[in-house]
């Protein structure tokens, strides 16, 4: 199996991974600040995990999915790239799941309308002077241009996010950027 194979079945089953830009930054990131462990909010099939792990050897991901088809779907991504050993899945729901572990970074990639609460919950797994990376904050263009949004659902789901940017801004306890990158990447720094 080829990340191709993987790009291909996401974009088949309709199933959201990062984009191109999106993963390449990660990836580049985690290098750049010498990121030794992650912990990812919203495992899919596996794509980003695999991708910071095959571009950072020594890189320990510890990974979430509350979907249990995505679940087994990543297990089965992560053995055919032979990625075991540096990605732990967990099934279950993140808001449920307790994890003691402290990381370097956690990226956030899951429910959107749940971001804050992701946030809030996880950035006590923390360690210093570390990351919290959220991606999709553009939401497609909608949270900037909400006007452009026919569905209810739609409009409270981008209502949401730009809430939780709106938390980042507020917050004082993190420094936050917001790069044009990908769907839209929000890198929160902790003070």
């Amino acid at each position: 199996m080829v990340i191709e194979d993987l790009k291909e079945y996401a974009k088949i089953n309709k199933v959201p991974i990062m984009q191109d830009e999106g993963i390449e930054f990660l990836t580049d990131f985690i290098k750049k600040n010498k990121i030794q462990s992650v912990l990812e909010i919203g495992t899919a099939i596996g794509y980003s995990s695999i991708m910071m792990a095959i571009n950072n050897t020594n890189l320990k991901i510890t990974t979430i999915e509350k979907d249990e088809n995505r679940y087994i779907e990543a297990i089965k991504n992560i053995k055919e790239f032979k990625l075991e050993k540096s990605i732990n899945v967990i099934l279950g729901d993140a808001l449920e799941v307790n994890i003691k572990d402290k990381f370097d970074l956690i990226f956030i990639d899951a429910a959107k309308g749940q971001n804050t609460k992701f946030f809030l919950k996880f950035s006590n797994n923390l360690n210093n002077s570390s990351y919290i990376i959220t991606d999709n904050i553009n939401f497609h263009g909608f949270t900037k241009h909400p006007e452009q949004i026919r569905s209810k659902n739609l409009r409270q789901l981008v209502r949401k996010i730009n809430e939780y940017i709106n938390f980042l801004n507020e917050n004082k306890d993190y420094d936050t950027v917001f790069l044009d990158i990908g769907d839209g990447l929000a890198i929160s720094h902790k003070k």
